[in-house]
């Protein structure tokens, strides 16, 4: 029973069906689920970590990537919003910018590192793989702006957590 379960798991999958492994986001600087180094947060030089990208799906064209903490007290604090990432970028270097730079819940248009009022929090990094190549949208987007025009277009995502907690 349990082998015909197995056989059918595969079967139905998606990630099955297209012939390929799903997309993964990794840090060179923190494994997912752990602690985000004090040097990208409120505490240290405030710079985004370096990122490894891996499995974006050949049809892509763009991505996207919204970093955010669902434990803020006012709710989803976004961190870090880039947008028209070329597809072929297999690394995001330690503070650089590889796309347009969208405004996040700092309001600012670049990386807002960790600093949580109190407590752990969690740090999504969340990668989107788009089948169109610009979202059609300038430098300060919203968040709002950035995941409306990327609705219906979204062929893959990768997600790594980062966790912090202020000292």
């Amino acid at each position: 029973m349990r082998y015909i379960l197995v056989v059918l798991l595969l079967v139905c999958s998606p990630l099955y069906a297209q012939g390929g492994a799903a997309m993964l986001l990794t840090s060179s600087e923190f494994q997912n689920n752990s602690a985000v180094p004090p040097r990208f947060t409120c505490n240290g030089a405030d710079i985004n970590p370096a990122l490894q990208i891996f499995g974006v799906p050949p049809e892509t064209r763009s991505l996207v990537l919204i970093v955010d903490d669902p434990d803020a007290p006012a709710g989803v604090w976004d961190h870090w919003i880039v947008f028209d990432i070329d597809p072929s970028v297999k690394t995001v270097a330690e503070n650089s910018v590889p796309g347009k730079e969208g405004r996040n819940s700092f309001n600012r248009r670049t990386w807002g590192g960790p600093c949580p009022p109190s407590g752990t929090h969690r740090y999504f990094f969340k990668l989107y793989a788009l089948d169109k190549p610009s979202l059609g949208l300038g430098a300060g987007a919203s968040r709002e702006q950035v995941e409306r025009a990327m609705a219906g277009h979204i062929l893959d995502k990768a997600e790594l957590v980062g966790l912090y907690r202020k000292f």
